[in-house]
């Protein structure tokens, strides 16, 4: 049997956002296999993306237009990060990239915790920062004349949601779960870092999910037979 042809994809080269997207969407869209037909950019032949804007709304809308144009399909992009209080918002859209090489979270959270080292417990306060964009490619009407195929022209749809984590930084990582900085945040209200949380429960409260879930109304409507 051949396989399902992709109908969604998320806008990233990271497998950690992919698995979460795929169970955001799990049995929330009739007739859509998410492990199948929910891509990631690398297996849409999709372009990397610079992400050259300064807001993390602007970076995500970037990354999800430019995917959306190269492959036909609707994209969804995310772009998140940690924002530390004392820090004024940062590492902010350069959270991935903080100690110099972008993804490498070892590196980035040690270098975070040597910057906090002399900071009380009582101002360690941050939160975790996230905009979801959609964007789906409409066509131009009259493109290709005749029999041809319209080309993919003009964008139907652009949509940005938002989703916040508050929490406070811990001295030391805890747990193996998750990726990126959720070993040094516990979420307000709870005692066990990001990282120690099932998926399910980090699911259910994190920034991610919140602009993902915002964002099902619109992925759902784009999905639907025309």
């Amino acid at each position: 049997m051949a396989a399902a042809e992709p109908r969604l994809v998320l806008a990233t080269h990271n497998k950690g956002k992919l698995r979460e997207f795929r169970e955001l969407l799990r049995g929330q869209i009739p007739g859509l296999d998410v492990d199948t037909q929910v891509v990631d950019a690398a297996a849409a032949g999709a372009p990397d993306v610079a992400e050259t804007g300064v807001t993390f709304a602007e970076n995500s809308l970037l990354k999800a237009r430019t995917v959306a144009e190269a492959t036909g399909l609707p994209a969804v992009a995310d772009d998140s990060g940690l924002a530390v209080d004392v820090l004024g918002g940062a590492p902010g859209i350069f959270s991935a990239r903080w100690a110099g090489r972008h993804g490498d979270d070892g590196a980035n959270m040690a270098l975070l915790l040597a910057q906090l080292a002399d900071i009380d417990d009582a101002h360690r306060g941050a939160r975790f920062v996230c905009a979801a964009a959609l964007a789906v490619p409409g066509t131009a009407a009259g493109a290709g004349g005749g029999s041809a195929p319209a080309a993919v022209e003009l964008l139907a749809v652009e949509q940005v949601e938002h989703g916040e984590l508050p929490g406070v930084l811990l001295r030391a990582p805890r747990g193996d779960g998750g990726f990126g900085y959720d070993p040094i945040l516990v979420p307000d209200g709870l005692c066990v870092s990001c990282a120690e949380l099932a998926r399910a429960e980090k699911n259910a409260i994190s920034h991610r999910g919140q602009a993902f879930r915002k964002l099902l109304p619109h992925i759902i409507a784009a999905l639907q037979p025309k």
